[in-house]
């Protein structure tokens, strides 16, 4: 009995071995870039809150803000609160908010995506992340654009949606930025993905080290695509997430933000 059990398990963790071994990254790519398309055109338009707070050895801010995402993809805000140094808050987390704006015009959305037009893009194993398995893959720019990433992704194995994004920004965005790591990460909500949480940090050059973290909560969707509500229960596989922006790393304005507030 033991043997025919041994043997059994075996056999099935060779097959699945194999299956595995089948994937390749063209097929990985193949899928997410099709289920991101079907998610940018049902996912419709939804708000939600993020709570922005930067620290390093002399400045503290945070700062509440709702946005709201169109479903054309437009995004636009409302500061609800903020806190702490001025510097910080005016120079640092508005340019952030200005960023996000800019990165969500048409213009710009097509250049900051994770598809093969940015991307090549590399399958380099298989994890499990909590109780979900994904393809992990290593992100090369095809051109330096100031929205993408260099990196690594990982990929939902049901959803085909990035559930962890972890990298540098695909070039150096200021003289006075030496280094910039972030992890951006994210959740399924109901049929949908969206972003949780984004940590980065940021090593530069009179400003010294600044911790950067942004938390997402509350997403309520205003209008779902009835097709893809309909779609949900049946097939759950195929469930989507909200769009994906990489990452946009703060840069400190030169000569420190001391510098700007004279």
């Amino acid at each position: 009995m033991n043997a025919t059990i041994t043997a059994m398990t075996l056999v099935v963790a060779a097959a699945l071995q194999g299956f595995a071994g089948d994937v390749t990254t063209e097929d990985v790519v193949a899928k997410l870039t099709e289920q991101d398309r079907a998610r940018q055109s049902q996912v419709g338009a939804y708000t939600y809150l993020c709570r922005y707070r930067l620290d390093n050895k002399s400045r503290h801010a945070e700062m509440l803000v709702r946005w709201t995402r169109q479903a054309d993809g437009g995004k636009s805000y409302e500061i609800l609160t903020e806190t702490g140094d001025g510097g910080v808050r005016s120079h640092v987390f508005h340019k952030l908010l200005e960023a996000e704006v800019e990165a969500s015009k048409p213009a710009e959305r097509g250049r900051s995506r994770i598809t093969p037009e940015n991307y090549e893009f590399r399958l380099i194993g298989q994890e499990t992340m909590g109780d979900r398995n994904a393809y992990v893959l290593e992100l090369e720019p095809k051109i330096q654009a100031k929205y993408l990433t260099r990196g690594r992704i990982w990929v939902d194995a049901c959803d085909f949606a990035v559930m962890r994004v972890e990298g540098a920004p695909a070039r150096n965005v200021s003289f006075w930025t030496k280094k910039v790591d972030f992890v951006q990460t994210f959740e399924k909500n109901g049929v949908f993905w969206f972003a949780s949480l984004n940590h980065s940090v940021t090593d530069a050059r009179l400003f010294g080290i600044a911790d950067l973290t942004l938390e997402y909560s509350d997403y309520e969707l205003q209008q779902a695509s009835p097709r893809m509500v309909a779609s949900a229960i049946p097939e759950s596989r195929k469930a989507a997430r909200a769009a994906l922006n990489p990452h946009i790393p703060w840069t400190p304005p030169p000569g420190g933000v001391e510098a700007e507030q004279r």
